[in-house]
């Protein structure tokens, strides 16, 4: 049974950063596409990044060069760094998995950005 665990979250003054971790279980973790997504109040959940087996990486334009995305197939352990963090960064964070077409999902983590 696949399992992904996200920690992290937290509150933090804006410009500040945030590293977000995922820890998953129940397959075999370095064949497989990871990513974060998010859902801030009100809103659908989207993208924030994606990265391959091969460490391909995508991200939504509003993280771009801001959030790097990251993992070690080790540790079988995904990560968001998140810098120069907005107020508009804020929403639960919730880590993905894709195996053979089926979507995983964590039970997320909340970030919020405020002074």
């Amino acid at each position: 049974q696949v399992q992904l665990v996200e920690s992290g979250g937290g509150l933090v003054q804006p410009g500040g950063s945030l590293r977000l971790s995922c820890a998953a279980s129940g397959s075999i973790f370095s064949m497989y596409p990871m990513g974060w997504y998010r859902q801030a109040p009100g809103k659908q959940r989207e993208l924030v990044a994606h990265i391959t087996t091969f460490g391909t990486t995508n991200y939504a334009d509003s993280v771009k060069g801001r959030f790097t995305i990251s993992r070690d197939n080790a540790k079988k352990t995904v990560y968001l760094q998140m810098n120069s963090l907005k107020p508009e960064d804020t929403a639960v964070y919730y880590c993905w998995e894709s195996i053979r077409g089926d979507d995983y999902w964590g039970q997320g983590t909340q970030v919020t950005v405020s002074s």
